[in-house]
């Protein structure tokens, strides 16, 4: 192990050892992009639909915070680019919402319907957290959790705005509204999943600190 490498990491990947040879150092970066992508997916899978609204419940935002805080903003960026990219352009089960197991036409839907904002905030969010955890933010509670929270909100404003756009109805007025049913009822569970996300990466950054000691 190249401890020199690892002597002062700015986000919890660059544990990893990056080695001087620029394949296996791309290689390394490809496998880091497409795994937190892959485990975007996985949480994609924890899902339930609520009546009243187009976009399910899922585990998403938790992967999109951990990619961010992991990886930092340009790898972050990155992971959930391809998430994205390759919703639309596999034939398999990788969304939340669809049956994408079928045709590549149906991920192209969901990519680009009703919740195309919510994968362009995850996007953004894992920038935005990424860079926060570049400078450091992630290492703490108190610096970690509101990280999270930004990076929630921005998922929130993407989302909420092409919703509206979308199903063409107002942001925040009348009986029908993209708040209403884009934000509101994922307040309480997207809430838990940043605080949880707040509290894993100073846990992790914990262990790594008591490793390199």
């Amino acid at each position: 192990m190249n401890i020199a490498a690892i002597q002062r990491p700015r986000t919890l990947a660059d544990i990893i050892p990056q080695s001087s040879d620029s394949v296996r150092s791309t290689l390394r970066t490809a496998a880091l992009v497409f795994g937190f992508a892959a485990l975007t997916a996985v949480f994609a899978q924890i899902q339930f639909s609520l009546t009243f609204t187009p976009v399910p419940v899922t585990g998403q935002t938790f992967a999109v915070l951990l990619a961010g805080a992991a990886l930092g903003w340009q790898r972050g960026v990155a992971s959930q680019a391809v998430y994205w990219i390759v919703g639309i352009a596999m034939p398999i089960p990788w969304y939340s919402d669809d049956q994408t197991g079928s045709s590549i036409r149906e991920g192209w839907n969901v990519a680009t319907g009703t919740t195309m904002g919510y994968f362009v905030g995850f996007i953004v969010a894992a920038g935005i957290v990424g860079y926060l955890a570049e400078l450091g933010q992630d290492r703490e509670i108190a610096t970690s959790i509101p990280a999270m929270l930004a990076g929630t909100a921005v998922i929130y404003v993407c989302g909420v705005v092409w919703l509206a756009y979308d199903l063409n109805i107002p942001i925040a007025t009348g009986e029908a509204n993209a708040i209403g049913f884009g934000l509101t009822p994922f307040l309480i569970g997207d809430t838990i999943k940043l605080i949880a996300a707040g509290l894993l990466t100073p846990l992790a950054w914990g262990g790594v600190n008591r490793f390199m000691e």
